[in-house]
């Protein structure tokens, strides 16, 4: 089997049952690691569950546990440019052989749960193929981001991480996890373990309660982030942000190499959770910071200076949407803006559209082309814009709403390419092969 075989199979199962409430799911899961010989079982993990900020926090925590010298696998979702992303290792992922070696070694298992439940779905297959990298290449730590929910998620096979997180509690996924925060909030704190640290950044006071009254029942201690640290803003770099997190066991001066607001709460939950780690998987003060000095999350309020300058951030809920309009106005302040946005069919359009009500900017609706997911026609969105008030365009065509959206751009404009995961990995790497790699080297 070679790479695009891999990739072929894998995407031959995007439309599997997904198992989404079937009592079965976790079984299946179960089964098939347990006919890999659970892998998930030969390293310390940690396990980051949330509506958002779950792949930043996951990221902040892998980036400090290398720091620290520490071997660390990292799973995150989505992936994106390639599957391979979906297993890491010290920020590096899986060559595309080797991918497609361990795809191959798994298939002897994958059909014996195929016979005893139904085969496993796209998401469950990489994630498995994660947890069997991270053991045949013998990680210090695993640090592995929740799909969707947390009681019924894949991940949740992990029987006691070292610590668990919920970054936060926002509307997305309804259709599976519930239609109020409460709700979402109750299927995600099923991550939490007995004896077992439970770190939510969670600030809905229903959500938080919920979380919290979970947390007590099975007996996992509740560490509220907001509660024990406090922020205090220092003069950053250009597109930096620096400030001094003081939590309950020390004071971290911190710089981030990233824009986003959103990503101080992030750094300041990935440091309380790293400081209820026991042992030597505990990374010293010098290795949180060195960490998130490091930290970098491509698609993930990217900014690429230029004239003008762009932004690609994956916004693909209402709750992502509302934190990068909030960084948008907060690191660009008085700036004029061209919004290039694509949302999947499944996702709830009119609400993601509501939080850019908030951003002054002109909106060009577009759509993407990916085997296995429907994107939002274009003129449904700018439909929806019109309704709330918003100024648009409909182009089909990505590259070319880019291309609008540069050509009519101002130069201290900035264009945002935001919504679905694929127009942001669509876009990026149509700027990163066109206009990045056609910049003169300095």
């Amino acid at each position: 089997m070679d790479f695009q075989q891999a990739q072929n199979y894998l995407l031959g199962t995007l439309n599997e049952t997904a198992s989404r409430r079937e009592p079965y799911r976790l079984d299946r899961m179960r089964t098939f690691l347990r006919e890999l010989g659970d892998p998930q079982e030969q390293y310390p993990t940690l396990h980051v569950g949330g509506t958002s900020g779950k792949g930043s926090t996951s990221t902040m925590l892998a980036s400090v546990l290398t720091a620290s010298g520490k071997r660390t696998g990292l799973h995150t979702k989505p992936h994106l440019r390639s599957m391979t992303e979906r297993a890491r290792i010290d920020g590096i992922a899986l060559s595309e052989e080797r991918f497609a070696e361990i795809l191959e070694a798994m298939m002897p298992a994958i059909e014996d749960v195929t016979r005893e439940y139904s085969r496993p779905s796209y998401y469950e297959t990489l994630l498995a193929l994660a947890f069997v990298h991270f053991a045949e290449e013998k990680v210090d730590a695993a640090v592995i981001e929740v799909g969707v929910g947390g009681k019924l998620d894949g991940t949740n096979v992990l029987r006691r991480p070292r610590v668990s997180i919920i970054t936060n509690v926002g509307l997305d996924h309804t259709d599976i996890l519930g239609e109020t925060l409460e709700e979402i909030a109750a299927d995600k704190a099923g991550i939490a373990r007995a004896g077992v640290p439970l770190v939510s950044a969670v600030d809905h006071p229903g959500a938080r309660a919920v979380i919290e009254a979970h947390a007590r029942e099975v007996g996992a201690p509740f560490v509220p982030v907001l509660d024990v640290t406090s922020v205090d803003q220092r003069q950053a770099p250009p597109f930096m942000q620096s400030f001094a997190l003081t939590t309950p066991a020390a004071t971290y001066d911190i710089t981030l190499p990233v824009l986003g607001t959103f990503q101080q709460r992030n750094a300041a939950t990935a440091v309380v959770a790293l400081e209820q780690i026991d042992g030597d998987l505990r990374p010293p003060a010098d290795a949180i910071r060195q960490g998130l000095e490091r930290f970098s999350l491509a698609g993930r309020m990217e900014y690429f200076p230029a004239h003008p300058g762009v932004v690609f951030d994956v916004a693909h809920n209402p709750d992502k949407a509302a934190h990068l309009v909030e960084s948008l106005n907060a690191a660009f302040p008085g700036t004029r803006f061209t919004c290039i946005v694509a949302v999947g069919e499944s996702k709830d359009a009119h609400e993601i559209l509501h939080a850019f009500t908030d951003l002054p900017a002109l909106y060009i609706f577009t759509s993407f082309d990916t085997q296995g997911r429907t994107a939002t026609k274009p003129a449904r969105l700018l439909s929806i814009a019109e309704s709330l008030g918003m100024s648009g365009r409909a182009v089909a065509d990505p590259v070319e709403a880019l291309n609008i959206a540069r050509r009519n751009a101002s130069a201290d404009d900035v264009i945002v390419v935001t919504g679905s995961t694929f127009i942001v990995a669509e876009l990026r790497e149509w700027w990163m092969e066109h206009v990045v790699a056609a910049q003169p080297a300095i």
